[in-house]
């Protein structure tokens, strides 16, 4: 696991101790940073259910202003650091230990341009993620994506009230749905 292009490219990444995490892979994470391009720079990140940080410090090294880190195991949080201060982006991000549903529910401050969900899988939680990200209020701005890391298999129907799937892509084991603010909800 890499940063695949920018201020940080090649620096290899740290895993988190043992299986409670599923990092996305670098082919999917290529592929979804090639079709993000540069609308990436500039932007307000969160990366909810962290893990190793991939995809936020990815984010960061393709322009992104702040990434913001959410993962309540202390060995993500931990692996997270590590792998900003490796990569010399420690003072354009904020990791905090907290459960992601309890941060979106009393999330308060800047709202985000780009949303990343990649909870652990098959348990549903992408699905109560992403309808709390949904209902968040003051979440997201008017151009905000949302994007969700699942399993093909995890893929199943869910009704939101303001997002609306605009795109979705699949690599192998990983499928990723893309989000978008629907123009009835702004």
């Amino acid at each position: 696991m890499r940063v695949i292009s920018g201020s940080a490219r090649g620096h290899r990444l740290q895993s988190v101790p043992g299986d409670g995490t599923r990092p996305i892979t670098d082919r999917a994470k290529e592929a979804l940073f090639s079709i993000l391009g540069n609308w990436i720079e500039g932007r307000y990140v969160l990366d909810l259910f962290g893990g190793t940080g991939a995809v936020g410090i990815e984010a960061l090294s393709r322009g992104a202003e702040h990434a913001f880190f959410v993962d309540r195991s202390r060995a993500a949080v931990r692996t997270i650091l590590q792998n900003l201060s490796h990569c010399r982006m420690a003072d354009l991000a904020t990791v905090t230990r907290r459960d992601s549903f309890d941060f979106i529910e009393k999330f308060e401050g800047e709202p985000f341009d780009l949303v990343y969900i990649a909870p652990p899988q098959y348990r549903e939680l992408w699905k109560k993620a992403l309808k709390a990200v949904d209902a968040g209020v003051g979440l997201l701005v008017d151009d905000s994506v949302v994007i969700v890391q699942i399993d093909p298999h995890e893929e199943a129907p869910i009704k939101l009230d303001t997002l609306i799937e605009f795109d979705r892509r699949r690599y192998g084991s990983v499928l990723l749905i893309f989000y978008e603010v629907s123009e009835a909800a702004e």
